[in-house]
């Protein structure tokens, strides 16, 4: 078996993230090097900021404070509100972070492994995907009530990831020919979600799982 993907692989990945205002190029051209200086400490503090949100909600929970974020982040609190006015605002930019990663794993799967291996990594990583939002899950559907369309195109581009994975490999003959990504998903995320779940248990039932994506004789 190839082993799934390292969290550095996933959280390292190489797919463009959401890219902060103050690092927008200038539009009136030109810019001088302080200009730059400045845009350039702006997207860093953006994805620190990020980064450390991803860390205290795991820690903490959704509801940490934002002080808690801006110091894991090295950064004064004044720093975070400019670009993260609200909390939710903040809980968003993590959300389309972690599907950003999501679908560059995919793509990083199909590439470099083969279909199979593709499949068992790619089911890893969207497990550690959906185990870390068993922490802050009301705070997502704030997200998801603040920007309605955030859940549909988040759930369409992991669709999508899934598809990519899954296609190739039905394509191969060594994944049944009956399931979706979708279905994955609906079998995966419980597992992940639900707090009942020991993490003992959770890697016997997909492993379960991924045994049974295999076509029958």
């Amino acid at each position: 078996r190839v082993p799934p993907f390292s969290k550095e692989e996933f959280r390292g990945s190489a797919m463009k993230r959401p890219t902060p205002p103050e690092a927008l190029p200038d539009p009136a051209g030109s810019p001088d090097d302080s200009k730059r200086h400045l845009r350039a400490d702006a997207r860093r503090n953006y994805e620190r900021l990020v980064e450390a949100a991803h860390v205290v909600f795991a820690r903490d929970g959704g509801g940490a404070s934002m002080e808690a974020v801006a110091r894991e982040a090295g950064v004064g609190v004044g720093t975070l509100y400019r670009h993260f006015p609200k909390r939710i605002d903040l809980v968003e930019a993590v959300y389309r972070t972690d599907v950003d990663e999501l679908a560059a794993v995919a793509e990083k799967a199909v590439a470099n492994l083969e279909p199979w291996p593709a499949v068992e990594a790619f089911t890893q990583a969207f497990r550690r995907y959906a185990s870390t939002k068993r922490t802050f899950l009301t705070e997502l559907h704030e997200a998801f009530e603040k920007s309605p369309d955030l859940k549909s195109r988040s759930r369409e581009r992991i669709d999508q990831a899934w598809n990519l994975v899954i296609g190739r490999a039905q394509e191969a003959g060594v994944l049944r020919t009956d399931v979706t990504g979708a279905d994955l998903m609906q079998l995966v995320a419980p597992l992940c979600t639900n707090a009942a779940v020991s993490e003992e248990q959770g890697t016997r039932l997909l492993a379960v799982i991924i045994d049974g994506l295999r076509p029958t004789a």
